[in-house]
């Protein structure tokens, strides 16, 4: 992927799409942007920030459009499963939110695990967030986490290190 290129493109593509959209946002295409404390498990080669009065539908429903958006992007780049870490969107420090929440959820479920002795099932997420989570388990030397599931349903589940049982169901449903 070159980076400068690829940046050319999201630029040409976001233009459009915020004009033809007629949404009221800016944004800002960073390539090689500086690692920051906050994306210490994210480096993007290029990082796509938004600005404006529209920031908030981008951030409704769980920041379904940002991701959207970044999804979007990616594909036109035409870039491989391994190497969507390295475009990333984000609007209002909406990523930095999402980070520390999935640490808090980390720190949680430990707990809820050596407490219990059963395993905690996460909620499904995208695959960025489930390496985030795996990330930020990757210390605790007394747990594991696999990921579970296929497509959108899939997730992390966070054993004690030597469960031997048969992995748990998930307590939730996915909306159809």
């Amino acid at each position: 992927m070159n980076k400068l290129e690829s940046a050319n493109q999201l630029n040409a593509f976001l233009g459009g799409v915020v004009k033809h959209a007629g949404l009221k946002l800016r944004y800002r295409i960073t390539v090689d942007p500086p690692v920051a404390g906050d994306r210490d498990w994210e480096r993007p080669e290029v990082l796509v920030e938004f600005a404006g009065p529209d920031s908030s539908l981008l951030l409704e429903r769980g920041a379904e459009l940002l991701r959207s958006l970044e999804l979007l992007g990616m594909e036109m780049l035409r870039l491989a499963g391994n190497e969507h870490e390295k475009i990333s969107f984000d609007c209002m420090g909406h990523r930095k939110a999402r980070l520390e929440e999935l640490r808090m959820w980390a720190r949680v479920a430990a707990d809820r695990v050596r407490q219990t002795g059963a395993p905690h099932h996460f909620a499904p997420m995208s695959s960025r967030e489930r390496r985030m989570l795996h990330l930020a388990l990757r210390d605790e030397h007394d747990l594991r986490t696999e990921s579970a599931g296929e497509g959108p349903s899939r997730s992390v589940v966070l054993y004690p290190k030597d469960y031997q049982g048969a992995p748990p169901q998930p307590a939730f449903r996915r909306r159809r």
